[in-house]
């Protein structure tokens, strides 16, 4: 998976939002709201190839879970693929 080129975040009013920029990304019909977890994984993708597990240990490595315990590395993995899900659904990733 990637980023799409093109789709930047950005702070507008307090709110992290994914904003479209260029010529090829204006349908605004969509605007893509960030909480701070889905935001520290946007930027540090940006620019690069990504997997499930790649944004899974982001979470692991950042919030300070416990790699070790099953459980806690499965509850990472399954909030990321949930994440990636939406990002999918709002097409700002591609293969």
């Amino acid at each position: 998976m990637k980023a799409k080129k093109g789709f930047n975040l950005r702070e507008v009013c307090g709110e992290q939002i994914i904003v479209a920029e260029g010529k090829e990304n204006l349908d605004f019909t969509n605007i893509i709201s960030m909480n701070e977890s889905s935001a520290f994984l946007w930027n540090s993708v940006q620019g690069k190839e990504f997997t499930i597990e790649d944004l899974a240990d982001l979470l692991v490595d950042n919030y300070m879970i416990d790699e070790n315990t099953p459980l806690d590395r499965e509850r990472a993995k399954k909030d990321a693929q949930a994440m990636l899900d939406k990002w999918v659904e709002a097409n700002i990733v591609e293969e």
